[in-house]
């Protein structure tokens, strides 16, 4: 449990900093707390999406993973931020991604700061 709640925390913040830096991804809330629900809300769709999602599509896509010699998993990875946008649209979330550019900025931005956060948490509490 503890780990699951480490993740999430996370993901919100490797979220929030790239809403933060890439113009084309926006989380909107009237208040502070608003947006922090907001965002814990989007953290636990976008870590459901890769523990569900994610495996499949690297799964089908791995000969074409192995070609471009692991370089499409920064698609992929958008592909997750993409969808992600999509079911929070869905549910009235106020969190968006503008395109395809974005979401590949966006999910670079996620990867790094989810790798240093990694990096700093101890090893029980990995996030992949």
């Amino acid at each position: 449990m503890k780990n699951l709640i480490i993740r999430l925390l996370v993901n919100a913040i490797a979220l929030a900093a790239a809403s933060w830096i890439v113009s084309g991804i926006t989380l909107q809330g009237a208040t502070t707390g608003k947006r922090v629900l907001t965002l814990l809300i989007v953290a636990a769709i976008f870590g459901v999406v890769n523990a569900i999602v994610k495996p499949v599509v690297k799964v089908l896509s791995f000969p074409l993973l192995i070609l471009t010699l692991g370089l499409l998993t920064f698609v992929i990875n958008a592909a997750m931020l993409l969808l992600t946008s999509w079911i929070t649209g869905k549910l009235d979330v106020q969190f968006h991604v503008d395109g395809f550019w974005s979401a590949l900025f966006g999910a670079l931005i996620i990867s790094v700061v989810g790798m240093i956060l990694n990096a700093v948490l101890p090893e029980k509490a990995e996030v992949h």
